[in-house]
């Protein structure tokens, strides 16, 4: 049995060049911790450098948001904009197409190039491009390719009081997010308690599951909680408390995942299982309330085929609030084989 805890991005608002010295430098400290080599660093502050000049030269209300994943020695970097979009997205992925003076000369085709992994999705509204890096002979494991996820503290805040985390074990994957009332250092402890005690357990039947996980966050301050298992079967067994909501997507199905009120860790009666279908190509995901819960999922079916961080990030991108932390988690289901 394999359990990922989950990773914490940090935003970066790019408004000029020392903003994206400042993304480089900080990916810089932690790879030179992991042993990386000098021509995989370089690559990697091609990658920022790139990316982050991209935003300040050609788009408006430009972010980098970068998580580091030591389990699997990757990098991730995602740059967002407002707009106004690439007029022609297969042109700019031509390698040496450059973002303009000044720039690395390198281009979004040397990125893909360079990269582990990439995706890019463009429109008038603003683009998403998505750059992983890993050494060379290190590959994500299968669940990588269905699992997307970000993770942001609150503004001005460096510990992020959400938190999340997943296991799998012979096909089938457990899924914890939470959120530890309010933001700082005390909503992380709570959500510390609950993802330990996740990781301790995490294919217990759910409604123990939630009773362990109750009993880890007493004495923090407690916090929403959602639990969810999905077998190779692909009905979804699911449980909670408090404001951390699900959906169930596909590209003509949309359907809300309802779990109690309370607040673990506080005050939380004992929760049963409940159950979903998961039609063929859908994809389950929980986002806490730092993203607004009214969204419409039209907007996203474009992204449902991508890489499932694309779709994350779109998601807390555009319908955040903004004063709270921000966490989306999207699991695709395994393909047929």
């Amino acid at each position: 049995m394999e359990v990922i805890t989950g990773w914490t991005h940090r935003s970066f608002p790019v408004t000029d060049a020392s903003c994206v010295g400042e993304a480089r430098r900080h990916c810089a400290h932690t790879i030179a911790d992991w042993g990386w080599n000098d021509v995989e660093a370089g690559q990697l502050s091609l990658i920022v450098t790139e990316l982050g000049s991209n935003l300040m030269r050609h788009a408006v209300g430009g972010q980098l948001w970068i998580a580091f994943n030591p389990a699997w020695q990757e990098v991730e970097v995602i740059a967002l904009d407002r707009g106004p979009g690439m007029p022609d997205v297969q042109r700019s992925l031509t390698d040496g197409v450059s973002t303009g003076s000044g720039s690395p000369g390198t281009g979004l085709g040397a990125v893909r190039r360079m990269a582990s992994d990439f995706d890019v999705h463009s429109s008038p509204a603003g683009s998403l491009v998505l750059a992983r890096m890993r050494p060379a002979g290190v590959a994500r494991p299968p669940i990588g390719a269905r699992l997307g996820a970000v993770c942001l503290p609150a503004p001005g805040e460096t510990h992020c009081g959400d938190g999340w985390a997943l296991a799998e074990q012979e096909g089938e994957v457990a899924l914890l997010v939470s959120d530890g009332l309010g933001h700082g250092p005390e909503a992380a402890a709570a959500s510390r308690a609950a993802l330990e005690a996740f990781a301790s357990a995490p294919f217990t039947p759910l409604p123990g599951l939630m009773g362990q996980v109750h009993q880890a966050m007493q004495g923090t301050r407690g916090g929403a909680v959602f639990a969810a298992h999905v077998p190779a079967d692909a009905v979804l067994r699911y449980s909670g408390a408090g404001n951390i909501l699900g959906r169930v997507l596909s590209g003509v199905f949309d359907q809300g995942l309802i779990t109690p009120h309370g607040t673990a860790g506080v005050q939380m009666r004992r929760t049963e299982a409940s159950t979903h279908a998961l039609p063929r190509h859908a994809l389950v995901l929980l986002h806490t309330d730092g993203v607004a819960s009214r969204w419409p999922s039209a907007p996203l079916v474009a992204l449902l085929p991508r890489d499932p961080t694309l779709l994350a990030a779109a998601l807390a991108w555009t319908h955040t609030r903004g004063r709270d932390d921000t966490t989306v988690v999207v699991l695709k289901q395994e393909e047929p084989a």
